[in-house]
């Protein structure tokens, strides 16, 4: 089943993929251990800036080797490609999904630029989110701009996307506060829009509030920051506790604190 048809699934069941951004084979592995372990299926992410760490062709080839070694259904999704040649490189080198994420030009600009990419991705047959509404960027302010639900409605009609994120509350990176999504509105883009609807920036975010928007409406679930953070806290831990050289002795331990956080994600999503 493409990366298209699942999500498309998903929003007809009132269900939702847990999306996980990876940034080298330890967190890969990571997700993998837990997806198998949970019998579930994942979508894996990669940023604009761990492709430049990795390379496309290394990266996307690394994921489906990967997948086939342990078994998971998983799809690869460029996460908030910047640029119509970002997204045609990806394409071109196998993705399965791809953002582009034009939301900080006025709606016009979006739409143009999302159109574009929409129509590149229909020879791949390849999945295609944008975003609309204001979603704060890691070390950016956390002031809230929800996304309309009528400007959703001419977005997606506009653009033709199969998939939406939204603003209702959410922001990349860590909360300074708990978080409260705004499900009344998205109660009103869901009803709005007939597109899958993604929710970026769970990182902090409670189960309870998770499982609320996927009973409300969300079909994807975006995790990074949690996930980078989980690995390297682990890591530090490990490296300030030992003088073992040989990595291969200390990232197995970082992997399965990776593990062990999806694990607990795919338990909420999955519900």
């Amino acid at each position: 089943m493409t990366m298209k048809e699942k999500l498309a699934a998903c929003t007809k069941e009132g269900k939702a993929l847990l999306a996980v951004n990876f940034y080298n084979f330890e967190t890969l592995k990571g997700l993998l251990l837990a997806a198998k372990q949970t019998n579930s299926c994942l979508i894996l992410q990669l940023s604009e800036s761990s492709l430049q760490y990795l390379g496309i062709q290394p990266a996307v080839a690394m994921a489906r080797v990967m997948l086939k070694e342990f078994g998971v259904e998983g799809w690869v999704h460029l996460d908030h490609g910047s640029s119509i040649k970002i997204v045609t490189k990806c394409l071109d080198a196998g993705f399965d999904s791809v953002m582009i994420d034009a939301s900080e030009k006025p709606f016009d600009e979006n739409v143009r630029i999302t159109k574009e990419a929409v129509k590149i991705a229909e020879h791949y047959n390849a999945n295609v989110e944008a975003e609309l509404g204001y979603i704060a960027k890691l070390n950016q302010s956390h002031t809230f701009e929800p996304t309309g639900a009528d400007d959703a409605k001419r977005f997606v009609e506009a653009t033709g996307i199969n998939a939406l994120a939204v603003a209702i509350g959410n922001a990349h990176g860590f909360y300074k506060e708990i978080p409260k999504l705004r499900i009344d509105r998205l109660k009103e883009i869901r009803a709005a829009v007939n597109c899958a609807l993604v929710l970026h920036g769970s990182s902090g975010i409670p189960g309870e509030q998770l499982q609320e928007a996927i009973r409300n409406g969300i079909s994807k679930i975006n995790l990074a920051t949690e996930t980078k953070n989980t690995f390297m806290k682990k890591l530090q831990s490990l490296l300030a506790e030992s003088d073992e050289i040989d990595l291969r002795k200390v990232f197995p331990k970082a992997i399965d604190a990776v593990k062990d956080l999806i694990v607990r994600k795919l338990d909420v999503v999955n519900v």
